[in-house]
């Protein structure tokens, strides 16, 4: 629109404010004693927000100390106003009648009012604009809190819980049948003891399903456990403030950047970390909120812009501004943008279905159809940063592109990767021994690969902790598919070797990788017991005596011939009726 139209625009009672306060003395002192309220409120805002911040309550109860903070401001800012303006309707401001002419006799004290209401009335509608979403952010941890408490009674108690919490809420109550996959005189014999009932209760079908069921032992178990939440909770806020930490120093309670998690973020990140116990000071300072950096506004956070503008809107048509004119004049400006953020905007959109759907989040591996393999780093409105699993590269890729690209994730959904391990052994050996000894690599493995927190690498129908009354690590949990482990595959027959393959899968993409070395070793041991050997290639005539190495290796026939008979050999000369 242009300039001299703009000034057409009606501006209603506004243009009597600026006359209004020049008009009188009296009006100008309240105005300025008002204003200087205001900011002298604001500094003692400032500096109660920090006492606050670092003060116990604040991290114990993070929801209600936000409401309490963000609530005296405008409650302060709404009592002095408020005062103002019974002052100028009892009279008491003003001592003589004044009027501004115009269109219509306006009484000062009452243009002056309209101006103090409106004041108040931006105040309330900031504060609910950034009320409501701290309401709702209390309903989502409070929700998340639901799902914390399903993950725990599904995990029979976390790690860090004392003194058996699980078992004093909650009884198991063995079944009235015997379940498959157990013998019935086996089944009534460990019902007869409490470390039977123990290994019965932590009992998996073949199809990862546990028997019996629990009963409750108090009303309200989930309140019985947010109290032992919150209990471990403040040993974690004691060891922070006390030094009694792995940095050894005493963490100060309201430092910037934080130091300490306030609860809520506590619970986020043992979430994340699959319920393990949160050591004080094991992560920098600020951790938290720079791991928020980047993320766009959520529907929760745009909240208060739209409620505070809907405010100004109100308040503009209260004053007689003509809104129909408003909005011509600054649609033109409004297109402009659009097309200049055109890109922009289709990045924050392709974020948010990106987030909607779960099609990755940080942490997963995947690759997309440029070839690009590696793990999501972090995810922004403007640009998505994939880091390549050796540490070499960070593909930096804008947002909107994966909306329409191809990926591969191969970590969200079914959590089993295959680690495929190939190997040439002789021609001399027997290939139902050698697939007999590599079913004994492969059952090996299950059992001894383990990271570096003793959880098994690979997946599993049962735990083998469980046989020893151990809390399973996990690997037999995600198991969405029927799977028979390990698997053996005689490939083909070789220039110089018969070559097989040993398959089993393992929890997530990176798991593999030491998941084959250790096979590797396990399969160099066992070869080396039962004399499979793995030749040389062969590209000339072969110069040896086959007779005498023959011999030689039928020593151990026997040996191996046991092999078979305790191990089987897979799969291997069965109808499957299915290829792979």
């Amino acid at each position: 629109m242009a300039e001299d139209d703009l000034t057409q625009i009606p501006v209603g009672e506004l243009e009597t404010v600026s006359q209004l306060l020049a008009s009188n003395e009296s009006i100008q002192i309240a105005f300025s004693v008002m204003i200087i309220g205001i900011i002298g409120i604001s500094i003692g805002y400032k500096q109660l927000s920090r006492w606050v911040g670092s003060q116990k309550f604040y991290y114990q109860k993070p929801h209600f100390s936000r409401f309490v903070r963000r609530a005296i401001l405008p409650f302060f800012a709404i009592a002095l106003i408020t005062a103002i303006n019974i002052h100028i309707q009892t009279g008491l401001l003003f001592g003589e009648d004044l009027s501004i002419v115009g269109d219509e006799h306006i009484s000062p004290a009452e243009t002056f009012a309209k101006i103090l209401n409106t004041f108040n009335i931006l105040v309330i509608g900031y504060t609910i604009s950034h009320l409501i979403p701290i309401a709702l952010n209390k309903r989502e941890k409070t929700e998340l809190e639901k799902v914390d408490f399903d993950a725990w009674f599904e995990m029979r108690g976390f790690i860090d819980d004392g003194d058996d919490l699980f078992h004093k809420l909650y009884t198991w109550l063995p079944p009235k049948v015997t379940p498959e996959d157990m013998d019935e005189e086996e089944f009534k014999e460990l019902l007869k003891t409490k470390e039977g009932m123990l290994e019965l209760e932590q009992f998996r079908t073949a199809k990862g399903n546990p028997i019996g069921g629990y009963e409750k032992l108090v009303d309200k178990p989930f309140e019985e456990w947010k109290k032992s939440e919150r209990t471990k909770y403040e040993k974690y806020y004691q060891k922070c403030i006390s030094g009694n930490n792995q940095s050894g120093r005493k963490l100060k309670p309201g430092a910037k950047p934080d130091e300490i998690f306030p609860i809520d973020v506590w619970r986020g990140e043992k979430r994340i970390n699959s319920y393990e116990p949160i050591i004080p000071s094991s992560r920098p300072p600020g951790y938290a909120k720079r791991k928020s950096e980047g993320i766009p506004k959520s529907a929760k956070q745009i909240i208060p812009i739209g409620i505070f503008l809907v405010t100004i809107l109100g308040v503009v048509a209260w004053w007689g501004v003509d809104l129909i004119y408003l909005a011509t004049a600054t649609g033109g400006l409004a297109i402009g943008l659009g097309l200049a953020l055109q890109e922009t905007m289709q990045n924050y959109f392709a974020y948010i279905l990106i987030r909607k759907d779960k099609i990755f989040l940080e942490g997963e591996r995947i690759k997309l159809d440029t070839g690009y393999n590696g793990y999501v780093h972090k995810i922004t409105p403007r640009v998505t940063y994939l880091r390549d699993a050796l540490n070499e590269s960070i593909a930096i890729i804008p947002t909107r592109q994966l909306v329409n690209a191809q990926v591969i994730n191969y970590t969200q959904g079914i959590k089993m990767v295959p680690a495929i391990v190939d190997v040439g052994v002789s021609y001399l050996n027997d290939p139902k021994q050698v697939s007999a000894i590599l079913v004994k690599v492969g059952k090996r493995a299950m059992k001894e690969v383990v990271d570096g927190k003793g959880r098994h690498l690979i997946r599993q129908i049962r735990c083998p902790y469980l046989k020893h009354n151990q809390s399973s690590c996990g690997c037999d949990k995600d198991i969405h598919v029927d799977i028979n482990q390990p698997v053996v595959r005689f490939n083909q027959f070789n220039d110089s070797a018969l070559d097989f393959s040993l398959w089993v899968y393992v929890r997530d993409y990176g798991a593999q990788f030491k998941t084959k070395t250790d096979i590797r070793m396990i399969m160099y041991e066992e070869f080396k017991r039962y004399d499979i050997r793995i030749p040389w290639p062969i590209r000339t005539v072969y110069q040896g005596d086959e007779k005498r190495e023959q011999e030689e290796i039928d020593k151990l026939k026997d040996k191996r011939n046991e092999v078979i008979d305790k191990y089987g050999i897979g799969d291997i000369g069965r109808g499957s009726g299915e290829d792979e």
